[in-house]
C-alpha cells in the first residue's frame, strides 16, 4: 500500500520520471523541490531536472538501467533536501482588472462575498513568488495568494483565454503567456511579454523571481 506521507514516483514512458512530493503548497515546500532539482540535475544520465508545483520531472539522456537506484537516490535526496532560496528579480506588472478579458472579476467577488474593490486590492497586495514554469511556454505558477479570494476552478474549461490574462484557479493565481484553453477565472490582464523564442532565454521569468501586480485601473 502506498504511504501518503512519502513521495510518489512514476515513469513517463522511457524518457522521463515524475517525482511528486507530499506536503503543503507553500514556499518552504517548493524550495525543497528547487533543492532536489539542483541536486538531481548533476546526476549522470539526467538531461533536465524540471521543477513543477510540489513535483519534479527528470528527463533522461538514455533510459536508466538501474531505475531502482535512481528512485532510491530521489527519496534520499528529498529526505536530505534543505530549503533552497533563489534570489530572483522583482517584476512589477501593471494590470487592468475587469473589462472584457477580466470578466470573472465579479464572479470572484460574488463567490467570496467581497466587493470588487476588495478583491482587486487583496489580489494586488502580496509579493508573489514564481514557484514553477509550466502549462505552456512562459507561464508561471505563483505562490502567495491570499486565501480570502480562493475560487474553485471551472467545471468546464474555456476553449480560449486571452494572452496576458491574470487569473485565479483554486488557491493559486497566474498570468497566461499566450492564448489558449483555461480552467481558471480571468480577473484582469497585462500587456507584459512572458515568452519570446528569439530571446537568449525564451521565458522572461524563472523560479525564484517575484511579481507584484500594480493596479493600473479597474473596469466594472
Amino acid at each position: 500500500m502506498t504511504d501518503p506521507e512519502r513521495p510518489r514516483i512514476s515513469l513517463l514512458g522511457t524518457t522521463a520520471l515524475l517525482f511528486e512530493a507530499p506536503g503543503t503548497f507553500d514556499l518552504p515546500h517548493q524550495q525543497r523541490i528547487w533543492a532536489l532539482a539542483a541536486i538531481a540535475s548533476k546526476w549522470p544520465g539526467i538531461r533536465e531536472a524540471i521543477p513543477g508545483i510540489t513535483n519534479l520531472m527528470l528527463t533522461f539522456e538514455t533510459p536508466p538501467r538501474e531505475i531502482d537506484s535512481l528512485i532510491a537516490a530521489l527519496n534520499d535526496g528529498w529526505d536530505e533536501a534543505q530549503e533552497l532560496a533563489i534570489e530572483g528579480r522583482e517584476i512589477r506588472l501593471p494590470v487592468t482588472y475587469g473589462g472584457e478579458i477580466g470578466l470573472c472579476l465579479k464572479d470572484v467577488a460574488d463567490y467570496t462575498g467581497l466587493s470588487i474593490d476588495d478583491v482587486v486590492s487583496i489580489h494586488a497586495a502580496p509579493l508573489y513568488t514564481v514557484f514553477a514554469l509550466g502549462s505552456h511556454p512562459g507561464y508561471c505558477y505563483l505562490g502567495g495568494m491570499d486565501p480570502r479570494i480562493t475560487m474553485p476552478r471551472r467545471q468546464t474549461p474555456l476553449q480560449r483565454s486571452a494572452g496576458g490574462s491574470v487569473s485565479i484557479g483554486g488557491s493559486q493565481t497566474g498570468v497566461s503567456a499566450s492564448p489558449g484553453p483555461s480552467g481558471w477565472h480571468a480577473i484582469g490582464h497585462t500587456n507584459w511579454t512572458f515568452f519570446d523564442p528569439s530571446w537568449p532565454t525564451a521565458a522572461a521569468l524563472a523560479p525564484g523571481d517575484t511579481i507584484r501586480f500594480e493596479i493600473e485601473r479597474v473596469i466594472r
